[in-house]
C-alpha cells in the first residue's frame, strides 16, 4: 500500500472541525486505498455497494452503538437509499465517532442529502498523484505526465489504451447516467473527449456545440456534469474591470494528464507535449494545496496571458507561469499584468532543480521554483 500522508493529514484536520468527512474524487483515484491507510486497527470499513449494508444501517442507532472502532468508513455511500439520515444520526448521537464517507461525486451527496448536514461535514477532494507524491509512488515525472495520476495507470509497466477507454465508458455508466440521467453515451463522451483534446485552451459554448453538431443547452448541461464530477476543471478569468482584459471566457482542463495525452494520441510524448502537460500538473498541485483560493488565469484581448493567478487578498495577487524549460520564459505578460495589479508575488514554476531562487527581469522580480516550494511559501 502506498501511503499518501498529505491527504491523510487533510482528513485528520477536517475531523478537528467536523465529525463527517466526505472524500470525493473520480473513479480509480484511490479513495478506498486512502481510507484503508487510516489503519485497520482504527477503522470499521463498510462497502455500500453490497446489498446487505442497507439492512445493516436500517436502524442507525443500533448500528453505530455496535461499532467497536473509532472511525467508520462508508465507501460509496451514495449507494444507500438515505445516506443523509445515517450520517446525521451518527454525527449527532455519537459525537466522539469519526465518519469518512466516500463517493465519486459531490452531486451524489447533494441530491440524496435532504438535510445538508451543515456544520457536520467537510469536503476533501482527492486528486490524482501530485507532483510531490511521485517519490512515494516510485515513478518519474515523464511517466506521471504520460500515464496520468490514477494509481492503476501510473504504476502500470506500459500505457494501455484499453484502461482509458474502459474508464471513460464506465464513468458514464456508473456516474453520469446514474446521477444525471443522461441517456446518450456517445454524445456525452464526444464532448468529454473533445474537451480533453482542447484541454488548457479557452472554451466557448456556441463554438463547441457547432463543432460537435450539438445544441448549446446540451453542451452546457454536459459540461456542468463534468465539472461537478471533477472530470474537468473550469478555470475562470481573473479581471478587475479593465477594458482590455478577458472577463468571461473560461479555460477548461482535463482532470488527468494521462487522459489528455490519450485523447490527443500523444504516444510517445515529445518535448512540447511535456510542457503542455506540466501546466496541467501545476494546476492540480495548486488546487490541492490552495483549496480555499480559487485558481484563475489572466489574459488580455491581444493574447498576452498569465497561466494562473491566486488572489490571496483583495489587493494582492500572485502571478504564476509554468514552464518545462525555464530558459523559454518570456516575462512580458507578467510585466503587463503588474501594470494592472502591482502588488503580489511572481512565480516561474518549473520541474528543474530543487532550490527556489529569485531572478530579476529588469524591474520585475520572479521566484523560480518547483511546485513544492510554491506550496510552502
Amino acid at each position: 500500500m502506498i501511503l499518501r500522508p498529505f491527504w491523510l493529514k487533510r482528513i485528520e484536520e477536517s475531523w478537528r472541525v467536523a465529525p463527517i468527512v466526505w472524500l470525493c474524487g473520480v473513479r480509480r483515484v484511490g479513495k478506498t486505498t486512502l481510507a484503508e491507510g487510516l489503519g485497520p486497527e482504527r477503522i470499521l470499513y463498510i462497502n455500500c455497494d453490497l446489498p446487505i449494508v442497507e439492512d445493516m444501517v436500517r436502524d442507525p442507532v443500533v448500528f453505530f452503538r455496535g461499532c467497536s472502532k473509532p472511525v467508520v468508513v462508508f465507501d460509496e455511500i451514495h449507494q444507500l437509499r438515505d445516506p443523509a439520515r445515517v450520517l446525521k444520526i451518527g454525527a449527532d448521537v455519537f459525537p466522539k465517532l469519526k465518519i469518512l464517507a466516500t463517493g465519486s461525486s459531490t452531486l451524489a451527496a447533494s441530491k440524496k442529502f435532504r438535510d445538508t448536514l451543515t456544520g457536520r461535514k467537510r469536503l476533501v477532494h482527492l486528486a490524482p498523484a501530485l507532483w510531490d507524491e511521485l517519490p512515494a509512488f516510485g515513478v518519474t515525472l515523464p511517466q506521471r505526465l504520460f500515464h496520468g495520476g490514477l494509481p492503476p495507470a501510473l504504476l502500470a509497466p506500459s500505457k494501455l489504451s484499453a484502461f482509458y477507454r474502459e474508464w471513460i465508458d464506465s464513468f458514464f455508466a456508473r456516474d453520469i447516467q446514474r446521477l444525471f440521467g443522461f441517456r446518450d453515451m456517445n454524445r456525452f463522451n464526444e464532448l468529454f473527449e473533445y474537451l480533453l483534446r482542447q484541454s488548457g485552451g479557452q472554451f466557448e459554448v456556441t463554438k463547441t456545440a457547432t463543432a460537435l453538431g450539438s445544441t448549446r443547452p446540451t453542451v452546457e448541461s454536459h459540461l456542468r456534469a463534468l465539472e461537478i464530477t471533477h472530470a474537468i476543471s473550469v478555470v475562470r478569468p481573473f479581471h478587475g474591470g479593465g477594458q482590455n482584459e478577458i472577463v468571461k471566457q473560461p479555460k477548461v482542463y482535463g482532470f488527468d494528464t494521462g487522459f489528455v495525452s490519450f485523447a490527443r494520441g500523444w504516444d510517445p510524448l515529445r518535448q512540447d507535449d511535456s510542457g503542455a502537460l506540466w501546466e496541467h500538473l501545476v494546476l492540480e498541485h495548486l488546487q490541492a494545496h490552495f483549496q480555499d483560493t480559487p485558481v484563475r488565469y489572466w489574459r488580455d484581448k491581444t493574447g498576452r496571458e498569465v497561466d494562473f493567478v491566486l488572489a490571496h487578498r483583495r489587493d494582492e495577487v500572485d502571478a504564476i507561469e509554468c514552464k518545462w524549460d525555464p530558459g523559454a520564459f518570456d516575462c512580458s505578460a507578467i510585466k503587463l499584468f503588474r501594470s494592472y495589479y502591482p502588488k503580489g508575488r511572481n512565480y516561474l514554476v518549473t520541474p528543474s532543480g530543487d532550490r527556489a531562487y529569485d531572478k530579476n527581469y529588469g524591474n520585475l522580480e520572479v521566484r523560480i521554483c518547483t511546485p513544492t516550494a510554491l506550496s510552502r511559501e
